[in-house]
């Protein structure tokens, strides 16, 4: 049921009173002065101009007045395709009113980066979040608006992520982006807040935990965060190559920077534990190698037998109620490999490399 049409509600489900101020460190949204858009949408982008352009496509076909929203397109990595594309659809809407701007950042790299510098050039008191390979619903930006209008710090829209009946290992994993409690592909922020909190931290050069590190500095800055449940924006899987999720592990390191600077809502919210299979395949493996090197035939079996084991039930994990085409059996056994290994190894970068204990 919608927060809209029952009051706002916290990111616990509850039911919050709306209040004029948006707590200590800054006014609420209150409206544009005159001459202003209502509301500024940030999109980054990185060398996809075919989504991106789908993505515009539904931005400009919002149910709300032109000239009171612009777009942002924050370029991480600018090239002239997608400066093209920008342009062109800029050019298309500017009769309607519909101010659409093309943003190269070469500051820094990552999403968080690029969100930065499109947020901190726009006009407007109030931030609309979405990615570049979503679809958002005409009813997106009304639906954020009228969430922040109750003076909260920030809004988390729905996500809804269109899976076949037996998706890939790759699709499930990006579901995830529907439960989030707070995710930068639909979201909704005051400007005041951004500025006095400084946005979000751009050593999360990937994109993954940098909108939680943003939704856990407006909670502890005392910023309410809603639910707008009517703010809708699909989110396709975009197509991966094989073997994507070996490459993917290289985010672990960030879930040690958001448990340096968060560590209370980190075991709270992620509530991500010690991945102990790992460590499980990790020491198997290790006792296969010793007893190798120090000759001992039976315990270099046993740890060799383990680690097989283990590394065949971690791949039987992954495959249950997914794809089971013989390319994605076959995906999901060899990368089942080396998984393992390259999370540990990330893991503990992350911890030495932003000085924490995180295993």
């Amino acid at each position: 049921m919608s927060s809209l049409a029952n009051g706002p509600v916290d990111l616990d489900g509850n039911f919050v009173k709306s209040r004029g101020d948006a707590g200590p460190i800054g006014a609420s949204y209150q409206g544009a002065l005159p001459g202003q858009p209502d509301v500024s949408v940030v999109v980054p982008t990185y060398r996809r101009p075919a989504m991106l352009a789908a993505c515009l496509d539904a931005l400009c076909r919002q149910d709300f007045a032109a000239n009171r929203y612009e777009i942002i397109v924050c370029d991480d990595g600018p090239d002239d395709a997608t400066r093209a594309c920008v342009e062109r659809i800029a050019e298309a809407q500017t009769a309607r009113g519909l101010t659409v701007r093309y943003l190269p950042v070469t500051r820094t790299q990552g999403p968080a980066g690029a969100r930065n510098a499109g947020w901190r050039v726009a006009r407007s008191p109030l931030i609309a979040f979405t990615d570049d390979d979503t679809l958002p619903d005409p009813h997106w930006l009304s639906a954020g608006v009228v969430a922040l209008a109750q003076g909260a710090a920030a809004a988390a829209g729905t996500i809804v992520v269109p899976l076949p009946p037996l998706p890939t290992d790759y699709e499930a994993d990006a579901s995830g982006l529907e439960r989030a409690e707070f995710a930068t592909a639909n979201a909704f922020v005051s400007r005041s807040f951004l500025d006095t909190t400084g946005g979000f931290d751009e050593r999360f050069t990937c994109a993954w935990r940098e909108d939680s590190d943003l939704q856990f500095t407006l909670m502890r800055a005392g910023g309410e965060i809603l639910r707008a449940a009517d703010a809708v924006v699909v989110h396709p899987v975009r197509p991966a190559r094989w073997g994507v999720s070996i490459a993917q592990q290289r985010k672990s390191q960030f879930d040690a920077l958001l448990y340096s600077k968060h560590p209370e809502l980190f075991r709270t919210r992620i509530r991500a534990r010690p991945p102990l299979l790992y460590y499980a395949i990790l020491c198997a493996a290790s006792a296969a190698l010793i007893g190798g090197l120090i000759g001992s035939d039976t315990v270099a079996f046993d740890g060799l037998f383990v680690w097989c084991a283990l590394t065949a039930y971690f791949c039987a994990i992954r495959l249950r109620g997914r794809d089971h085409s013989w390319r994605h059996i076959a995906e999901m056994a060899w990368t089942s490999i080396p998984i393992p290994f390259l999370s540990i190894f990330w893991r503990l970068y992350g911890a030495a490399r932003f000085k924490v204990l995180f295993l």
